[in-house]
Protein backbone atom coordinates (compact mmCIF):
# COMPACT_ATOMS: atom_id res chain seq x y z
CA UNK A 1 0.00 0.00 0.00
CA UNK A 2 2.89 2.36 0.85
CA UNK A 3 4.51 1.77 -2.56
CA UNK A 4 1.19 2.39 -4.32
CA UNK A 5 0.89 5.77 -2.60
CA UNK A 6 4.47 6.68 -3.54
CA UNK A 7 3.95 5.71 -7.18
CA UNK A 8 0.74 7.75 -7.28
CA UNK A 9 2.53 10.76 -5.83
CA UNK A 10 5.35 10.44 -8.38
CA UNK A 11 2.85 10.17 -11.18
CA UNK A 12 1.02 13.28 -10.01
CA UNK A 13 4.18 15.40 -9.76
CA UNK A 14 4.39 17.69 -12.78
CA UNK A 15 7.59 18.58 -14.64
CA UNK A 16 7.84 22.00 -16.22
CA UNK A 17 10.70 22.82 -18.56
CA UNK A 18 11.76 26.48 -18.60
CA UNK A 19 14.12 28.14 -21.08
CA UNK A 20 15.52 31.64 -20.49
CA UNK A 21 18.33 33.16 -22.52
CA UNK A 22 19.21 36.47 -20.89
CA UNK A 23 19.04 38.44 -17.64
CA UNK A 24 15.49 39.75 -18.14
CA UNK A 25 14.27 36.23 -18.86
CA UNK A 26 16.09 34.92 -15.79
CA UNK A 27 14.18 37.45 -13.70
CA UNK A 28 10.85 36.40 -15.21
CA UNK A 29 11.71 32.72 -14.83
CA UNK A 30 12.64 33.08 -11.17
CA UNK A 31 9.29 34.72 -10.40
CA UNK A 32 7.47 32.02 -12.34
CA UNK A 33 9.25 29.22 -10.46
CA UNK A 34 8.30 30.78 -7.12
CA UNK A 35 4.65 31.02 -8.16
CA UNK A 36 4.60 27.49 -9.57
CA UNK A 37 5.99 26.04 -6.34
CA UNK A 38 3.47 27.98 -4.30
CA UNK A 39 0.54 26.72 -6.37
CA UNK A 40 1.93 23.20 -6.83
CA UNK A 41 4.56 22.36 -4.17
CA UNK A 42 5.50 19.03 -5.82
CA UNK A 43 6.25 20.56 -9.21
CA UNK A 44 9.61 19.65 -10.77
CA UNK A 45 11.58 22.31 -12.65
CA UNK A 46 14.10 21.63 -15.40
CA UNK A 47 15.66 23.60 -18.23
CA UNK A 48 17.99 26.56 -18.81
CA UNK A 49 18.29 29.72 -16.74
CA UNK A 50 20.59 32.08 -14.95
CA UNK A 51 21.54 32.74 -11.31
CA UNK A 52 18.08 33.91 -10.21
CA UNK A 53 16.38 30.79 -11.56
CA UNK A 54 19.14 28.60 -10.15
CA UNK A 55 18.56 30.21 -6.74
CA UNK A 56 14.97 28.96 -7.00
CA UNK A 57 16.15 25.39 -7.56
CA UNK A 58 16.79 25.10 -11.30
CA UNK A 59 19.79 23.02 -12.36
CA UNK A 60 20.55 24.71 -15.68
CA UNK A 61 21.44 22.44 -18.57
CA UNK A 62 24.27 24.84 -19.48
CA UNK A 63 25.23 28.42 -18.52
CA UNK A 64 22.54 30.84 -19.70
CA UNK A 65 25.17 33.48 -20.48
CA UNK A 66 26.11 31.54 -23.62
CA UNK A 67 22.83 32.68 -25.15
CA UNK A 68 23.08 36.36 -24.16
CA UNK A 69 24.01 37.75 -27.56
CA UNK A 70 22.72 40.80 -29.42
CA UNK A 71 22.28 41.82 -33.02
CA UNK A 72 22.55 39.87 -36.26
CA UNK A 73 26.26 40.29 -36.86
CA UNK A 74 27.11 39.59 -33.20
CA UNK A 75 25.34 36.20 -33.33
CA UNK A 76 26.93 34.96 -36.56
CA UNK A 77 30.38 34.08 -35.09
CA UNK A 78 28.64 31.91 -32.47
CA UNK A 79 26.13 30.26 -34.82
CA UNK A 80 27.57 26.74 -34.72
CA UNK A 81 27.77 26.73 -30.94
CA UNK A 82 24.19 28.00 -30.62
CA UNK A 83 22.97 25.29 -33.02
CA UNK A 84 24.72 22.74 -30.84
CA UNK A 85 22.97 24.11 -27.74
CA UNK A 86 19.63 23.95 -29.56
CA UNK A 87 20.18 20.25 -30.30
CA UNK A 88 21.22 19.58 -26.70
CA UNK A 89 18.13 21.35 -25.40
CA UNK A 90 15.80 19.43 -27.70
CA UNK A 91 17.43 16.13 -26.71
CA UNK A 92 17.07 17.02 -23.03
CA UNK A 93 13.37 17.83 -23.45
CA UNK A 94 12.70 14.61 -25.34
CA UNK A 95 14.49 12.62 -22.63
CA UNK A 96 12.74 14.32 -19.70
CA UNK A 97 9.26 14.45 -21.32
CA UNK A 98 7.98 17.42 -19.26
CA UNK A 99 4.27 18.15 -18.96
CA UNK A 100 4.72 21.62 -20.44
CA UNK A 101 7.51 23.78 -21.88
CA UNK A 102 7.77 27.49 -21.08
CA UNK A 103 10.08 29.49 -23.35
CA UNK A 104 10.90 32.91 -21.93
CA UNK A 105 11.72 35.75 -24.32
CA UNK A 106 14.94 35.13 -26.41
CA UNK A 107 12.87 34.17 -29.48
CA UNK A 108 15.94 33.53 -31.63
CA UNK A 109 16.86 30.53 -29.47
CA UNK A 110 13.55 29.56 -27.88
CA UNK A 111 11.45 29.43 -31.02
CA UNK A 112 14.04 27.37 -32.86
CA UNK A 113 13.80 24.87 -30.04
CA UNK A 114 10.00 25.00 -30.26
CA UNK A 115 10.08 24.39 -34.02
CA UNK A 116 12.03 21.17 -33.51
CA UNK A 117 10.02 20.04 -30.50
CA UNK A 118 6.62 20.18 -32.24
CA UNK A 119 7.95 17.68 -34.79
CA UNK A 120 9.00 15.24 -32.09
CA UNK A 121 6.44 15.50 -29.28
CA UNK A 122 2.99 16.83 -28.42
CA UNK A 123 4.19 18.65 -25.31
CA UNK A 124 2.35 22.00 -25.04
CA UNK A 125 4.55 25.07 -25.41
CA UNK A 126 3.88 28.42 -23.72
CA UNK A 127 5.90 31.46 -24.68
CA UNK A 128 6.35 34.15 -22.03
CA UNK A 129 6.94 37.69 -23.41
CA UNK A 130 5.53 38.51 -26.81
CA UNK A 131 7.87 39.26 -29.70
CA UNK A 132 7.64 42.97 -30.50
CA UNK A 133 5.48 42.52 -33.59
CA UNK A 134 3.97 45.97 -32.90
CA UNK A 135 7.43 47.39 -33.59
CA UNK A 136 8.57 45.37 -36.56
CA UNK A 137 7.85 42.26 -38.62
CA UNK A 138 4.19 41.84 -37.71
CA UNK A 139 4.18 38.62 -39.72
CA UNK A 140 6.00 36.94 -36.83
CA UNK A 141 2.68 36.78 -34.97
CA UNK A 142 1.32 34.26 -37.46
CA UNK A 143 4.51 32.19 -37.38
CA UNK A 144 4.49 32.21 -33.58
CA UNK A 145 0.91 30.92 -33.57
CA UNK A 146 2.10 27.92 -35.58
CA UNK A 147 4.76 27.00 -33.01
CA UNK A 148 3.20 27.50 -29.58
CA UNK A 149 -0.02 26.80 -27.70
CA UNK A 150 -0.32 29.91 -25.53
CA UNK A 151 1.30 33.32 -25.23
CA UNK A 152 1.78 35.37 -22.05
CA UNK A 153 2.23 39.10 -22.59
CA UNK A 154 3.62 41.85 -20.38
CA UNK A 155 1.88 44.80 -22.03
CA UNK A 156 -1.87 45.40 -22.37
CA UNK A 157 -1.75 46.43 -26.03
CA UNK A 158 -0.20 43.15 -27.25
CA UNK A 159 -2.91 40.42 -27.26
CA UNK A 160 -4.87 41.64 -30.34
CA UNK A 161 -1.79 41.19 -32.56
CA UNK A 162 -1.80 37.44 -31.82
CA UNK A 163 -5.43 36.66 -31.13
CA UNK A 164 -6.30 37.43 -34.75
CA UNK A 165 -4.29 34.29 -35.61
CA UNK A 166 -6.28 32.23 -33.05
CA UNK A 167 -3.35 32.07 -30.62
CA UNK A 168 -4.64 32.00 -27.02
CA UNK A 169 -3.03 35.05 -25.41
CA UNK A 170 -3.13 36.31 -21.83
CA UNK A 171 -1.98 39.71 -20.60
CA UNK A 172 -0.59 38.88 -17.16
CA UNK A 173 0.97 42.24 -16.35
CA UNK A 174 4.62 43.12 -15.90
CA UNK A 175 6.52 41.24 -13.15
CA UNK A 176 8.16 44.50 -12.07
CA UNK A 177 4.81 45.35 -10.47
CA UNK A 178 5.58 42.60 -7.94
CA UNK A 179 8.82 44.22 -6.82
CA UNK A 180 9.31 46.47 -3.82
CA UNK A 181 10.99 49.68 -4.91
CA UNK A 182 12.27 51.61 -1.94
CA UNK A 183 14.96 54.06 -0.99
CA UNK A 184 17.78 53.27 1.42
CA UNK A 185 18.70 56.36 3.44
CA UNK A 186 22.11 54.84 4.16
CA UNK A 187 23.02 54.14 0.52
CA UNK A 188 25.08 57.26 -0.09
CA UNK A 189 26.92 56.90 3.19
CA UNK A 190 27.72 53.23 2.56
CA UNK A 191 29.29 54.10 -0.79
CA UNK A 192 31.05 57.28 0.37
CA UNK A 193 28.86 59.53 -1.75
CA UNK A 194 28.48 63.06 -0.29
CA UNK A 195 24.96 64.20 0.50
CA UNK A 196 25.28 67.16 -1.86
CA UNK A 197 26.72 65.13 -4.75
CA UNK A 198 25.00 64.84 -8.13
CA UNK A 199 24.61 61.11 -8.69
CA UNK A 200 24.12 59.32 -12.00
CA UNK A 201 23.11 55.68 -12.35
CA UNK A 202 24.91 54.24 -15.37
CA UNK A 203 23.48 51.10 -16.99
CA UNK A 204 25.26 50.00 -20.19
CA UNK A 205 23.33 46.72 -20.51
CA UNK A 206 23.72 43.13 -19.37
CA UNK A 207 25.11 41.59 -22.56
CA UNK A 208 28.72 41.81 -23.67
CA UNK A 209 27.79 43.19 -27.06
CA UNK A 210 25.90 46.05 -25.43
CA UNK A 211 28.64 46.81 -22.94
CA UNK A 212 31.39 46.83 -25.56
CA UNK A 213 29.49 49.27 -27.74
CA UNK A 214 27.86 51.50 -25.15
CA UNK A 215 30.21 51.74 -22.17
CA UNK A 216 33.07 53.53 -24.01
CA UNK A 217 30.53 56.09 -25.25
CA UNK A 218 29.05 56.43 -21.75
CA UNK A 219 32.47 57.00 -20.22
CA UNK A 220 33.28 59.74 -22.73
CA UNK A 221 29.87 61.24 -21.93
CA UNK A 222 30.74 61.31 -18.24
CA UNK A 223 34.06 63.02 -18.94
CA UNK A 224 32.25 65.80 -20.79
CA UNK A 225 29.49 66.07 -18.20
CA UNK A 226 31.92 66.22 -15.27
CA UNK A 227 33.34 69.46 -16.70
CA UNK A 228 29.90 71.07 -16.54
CA UNK A 229 28.44 69.46 -13.41
CA UNK A 230 30.16 69.83 -10.05
CA UNK A 231 30.64 67.01 -7.55
CA UNK A 232 29.53 64.27 -9.94
CA UNK A 233 29.40 60.69 -8.66
CA UNK A 234 28.48 57.50 -10.51
CA UNK A 235 26.80 54.26 -9.57
CA UNK A 236 26.95 51.22 -11.84
CA UNK A 237 24.24 48.66 -10.97
CA UNK A 238 25.33 45.46 -12.70
CA UNK A 239 25.42 41.67 -12.45
CA UNK A 240 28.12 39.91 -10.38
CA UNK A 241 29.76 38.19 -13.35
CA UNK A 242 30.12 41.55 -15.13
CA UNK A 243 32.05 43.30 -12.35
CA UNK A 244 35.51 42.35 -13.76
CA UNK A 245 34.44 43.52 -17.22
CA UNK A 246 33.21 46.91 -15.99
CA UNK A 247 36.20 47.32 -13.67
CA UNK A 248 38.55 46.99 -16.63
CA UNK A 249 36.70 49.71 -18.53
CA UNK A 250 36.62 51.97 -15.47
CA UNK A 251 40.39 52.00 -14.90
CA UNK A 252 40.75 55.24 -16.86
CA UNK A 253 37.89 57.19 -15.29
CA UNK A 254 38.57 59.89 -12.69
CA UNK A 255 34.98 60.52 -11.55
CA UNK A 256 34.21 58.67 -8.26
CA UNK A 257 32.06 55.59 -8.78
CA UNK A 258 30.56 52.57 -7.03
CA UNK A 259 29.69 49.15 -8.46
CA UNK A 260 26.66 47.41 -6.93
CA UNK A 261 25.35 43.95 -7.78
CA UNK A 262 22.35 43.13 -5.60
CA UNK A 263 18.77 43.88 -6.62
CA UNK A 264 18.16 45.88 -3.45
CA UNK A 265 21.27 48.00 -4.05
CA UNK A 266 20.23 48.59 -7.65
CA UNK A 267 16.92 50.11 -6.62
CA UNK A 268 18.56 51.96 -3.74
CA UNK A 269 20.97 53.43 -6.29
CA UNK A 270 18.06 54.61 -8.43
CA UNK A 271 16.44 56.39 -5.50
CA UNK A 272 19.77 57.92 -4.50
CA UNK A 273 20.43 59.21 -8.03
CA UNK A 274 19.48 62.45 -9.74
CA UNK A 275 19.28 60.91 -13.22
CA UNK A 276 20.22 57.80 -15.19
CA UNK A 277 21.93 56.95 -18.46
CA UNK A 278 20.81 53.53 -19.64
CA UNK A 279 20.76 51.11 -22.53
CA UNK A 280 17.34 50.71 -24.11
CA UNK A 281 15.40 47.82 -22.58
CA UNK A 282 13.47 46.72 -19.51
CA UNK A 283 15.67 48.89 -17.29
CA UNK A 284 13.70 51.93 -18.51
CA UNK A 285 10.66 50.51 -16.70
CA UNK A 286 12.69 49.86 -13.53
CA UNK A 287 13.85 53.47 -13.61
CA UNK A 288 10.23 54.48 -14.13
CA UNK A 289 9.16 52.64 -10.99
CA UNK A 290 11.82 54.60 -9.09
CA UNK A 291 10.55 57.77 -10.79
CA UNK A 292 14.10 58.53 -11.89
CA UNK A 293 14.51 60.80 -14.96
CA UNK A 294 16.61 59.13 -17.64
CA UNK A 295 18.27 59.29 -21.03
CA UNK A 296 18.06 56.12 -23.10
CA UNK A 297 20.79 55.08 -25.54
CA UNK A 298 21.49 52.21 -27.87
CA UNK A 299 23.99 51.25 -30.52
CA UNK A 300 24.44 48.13 -32.65
CA UNK A 301 26.70 47.21 -35.55
CA UNK A 302 26.21 49.27 -38.72
CA UNK A 303 24.92 46.21 -40.60
CA UNK A 304 22.38 45.34 -37.90
CA UNK A 305 21.22 48.95 -37.79
CA UNK A 306 20.90 49.15 -41.58
CA UNK A 307 18.68 46.05 -41.60
CA UNK A 308 16.58 46.96 -38.56
CA UNK A 309 15.89 50.59 -39.49
CA UNK A 310 14.14 49.43 -42.66
CA UNK A 311 11.94 47.04 -40.70
CA UNK A 312 10.97 49.01 -37.60
CA UNK A 313 7.58 50.72 -37.88
CA UNK A 314 7.48 52.70 -34.60
CA UNK A 315 9.30 55.93 -33.86
CA UNK A 316 10.32 55.13 -30.26
CA UNK A 317 12.58 52.50 -28.71
CA UNK A 318 12.11 53.35 -25.03
CA UNK A 319 9.32 51.34 -23.41
CA UNK A 320 8.15 54.36 -21.42
CA UNK A 321 7.57 56.28 -24.64
CA UNK A 322 5.88 53.31 -26.28
CA UNK A 323 3.47 52.88 -23.37
CA UNK A 324 2.59 56.57 -23.44
CA UNK A 325 2.52 56.79 -27.25
CA UNK A 326 4.59 59.97 -27.10
CA UNK A 327 8.21 60.96 -26.56
CA UNK A 328 8.81 61.79 -22.92
CA UNK A 329 12.24 60.21 -22.44
CA UNK A 330 15.03 61.37 -24.74
CA UNK A 331 16.39 58.55 -26.90
CA UNK A 332 19.87 58.70 -28.42
CA UNK A 333 20.15 55.82 -30.85
CA UNK A 334 22.96 54.74 -33.19
CA UNK A 335 24.41 57.88 -34.87
CA UNK A 336 22.84 60.09 -32.18
CA UNK A 337 24.41 57.99 -29.44
CA UNK A 338 27.39 60.29 -29.01
CA UNK A 339 29.10 61.70 -25.90
CA UNK A 340 28.12 65.25 -26.89
CA UNK A 341 24.42 64.54 -27.39
CA UNK A 342 24.17 62.32 -24.30
CA UNK A 343 25.94 64.83 -22.05
CA UNK A 344 23.70 67.68 -23.24
CA UNK A 345 20.56 65.60 -22.63
CA UNK A 346 21.71 64.63 -19.15
CA UNK A 347 22.69 68.18 -18.23
CA UNK A 348 19.23 69.35 -19.28
CA UNK A 349 17.60 66.85 -16.90
CA UNK A 350 19.93 67.72 -14.03
CA UNK A 351 19.27 71.46 -14.37
CA UNK A 352 15.49 70.98 -14.32
CA UNK A 353 15.51 68.13 -11.77
CA UNK A 354 13.55 66.13 -14.35
CA UNK A 355 10.31 67.44 -12.85
CA UNK A 356 8.30 67.34 -16.08
CA UNK A 357 9.37 63.78 -16.89
CA UNK A 358 8.53 62.40 -13.44
CA UNK A 359 4.76 62.81 -13.76
CA UNK A 360 4.82 61.04 -17.12
CA UNK A 361 6.82 58.15 -15.67
CA UNK A 362 4.11 57.49 -13.09
CA UNK A 363 1.47 57.55 -15.83
CA UNK A 364 3.36 54.92 -17.85
CA UNK A 365 3.96 52.59 -14.92
CA UNK A 366 0.24 52.39 -14.09
CA UNK A 367 -0.31 50.65 -17.43
CA UNK A 368 1.87 47.72 -16.40
CA UNK A 369 -0.33 46.39 -13.60
CA UNK A 370 -2.32 43.18 -14.26
CA UNK A 371 -6.09 43.24 -14.77
CA UNK A 372 -6.73 41.40 -11.48
CA UNK A 373 -5.38 41.65 -7.94
CA UNK A 374 -3.14 38.60 -8.48
CA UNK A 375 0.57 39.04 -9.18
CA UNK A 376 1.72 38.61 -12.81
CA UNK A 377 3.82 35.57 -11.89
CA UNK A 378 0.79 33.96 -10.25
CA UNK A 379 -1.37 34.60 -13.30
CA UNK A 380 1.37 33.15 -15.52
CA UNK A 381 1.76 30.09 -13.28
CA UNK A 382 -1.98 29.44 -13.37
CA UNK A 383 -1.90 29.37 -17.17
CA UNK A 384 1.12 27.05 -17.17
CA UNK A 385 -0.37 24.60 -14.68
CA UNK A 386 -3.60 24.60 -16.69
CA UNK A 387 -1.68 22.86 -19.49
CA UNK A 388 -0.41 20.09 -17.22
CA UNK A 389 -2.59 17.05 -17.93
Amino acid sequence: MKWDCLLLKLKMAKTIYLIAGEASGDFLGAGLIKALKKLSPDVKIAGIGGPLMEAEGLNSLFPMQELSLMGLTEILPHAFHILKRIRETVDDIVQKQPDVIVTIDSPGFCLRVAKKIIKLTKIPIIHYVAPSVWAWREGRAKKLAEKIDHLLTLFPFEPPYFEKYDLPTTFVGHPLTEQTFKADPNFRGQHKIPKDATVLSILPGSRMGEINKLLPVFLETIKKLSKRVNNLHLVFPTLPHLVPVLSEFLKTITVPYALVTSTSDKYAAFFASNAALAASGTVALELGFANLPMVIAYKVSPLTYFIVKHLVKIKNACLINILLEKTVVEEKLQNDCTPEQLSVALEKILKSNGSEMKSHLLEAIKKLYPPSSDHPSTLAAEVVLGYCS
